[in-house]
């Protein structure tokens, strides 16, 4: 590197020009890049610089305006789901409400179901009491009048058996003679 440029810019085909004059030989080399002389370099970067500020305020419109509607884009569908997260924690907060009070109503279900049980408990209850008195007087009611027909039917026996027992004691003990006595008392009592 003669003049202190830098290797990369420095090609193997570079042009060496040599002067010769007053006995000293001076070799000057041009660099390049990408086979391009200096100048060349120069003109290309020119070039680009005016079509970038040429066209820079249209491309730069463009992608500022890309950039707007994709940030427009976002801020839609932020908005979009900052409204379902407020309609889902709505719907949350319904459905909490919802299972509050449903489990309010299971409780005043559930001490209903309680209290009518109890009732149907206590009733059943009184109306076994009431069946057990039922059967206990029917009971007594049976045995009564099984003792009325037992006292009736030894009256009776008994009734049969004087009968019979003073049928023969007269038929014994009277005999026609003193039934004729006996019949005409009772016809002069008369």
């Amino acid at each position: 590197m003669a003049n202190g440029a830098p290797e990369i810019l420095a090609t193997e085909s570079a042009e060496a020009i040599v002067q010769e004059g007053h006995g000293v030989e001076v070799h000057h080399v041009e660099p390049e890049l990408w086979g391009l002389a200096p100048f060349q370099v120069v003109s290309v970067a020119m070039a680009v610089f005016l079509l970038i500020a040429i066209f820079g305020a249209k491309v730069h419109k463009s992608i500022t305006g890309g950039l707007d509607s994709k940030i427009a884009a976002i801020k839609q569908q932020l908005d979009e789901a900052k409204a379902l997260r407020a309609e889902a924690e709505a719907l949350r907060d319904e459905y909490s409400a919802k299972i509050a009070g449903a489990q309010k109503d299971a409780e005043a279900m559930l001490v209903n179901a309680q209290h009518e049980a109890d009732a149907i408990l206590s009733k059943a209850e009184a109306d076994s009491k009431a069946m057990v008195e039922r059967r206990k007087r029917m009971a007594e009611d049976k045995i009564a009048a099984a003792e009325r027909e037992a006292v009736e039917d030894v009256r009776n026996r008994a009734v049969g058996a004087a009968t019979a027992a003073s049928r023969k004691l007269i038929a014994d003990k009277h005999d026609a003679d003193a039934d004729k006595a006996l019949a005409d008392k009772v016809i002069a009592g008369i």
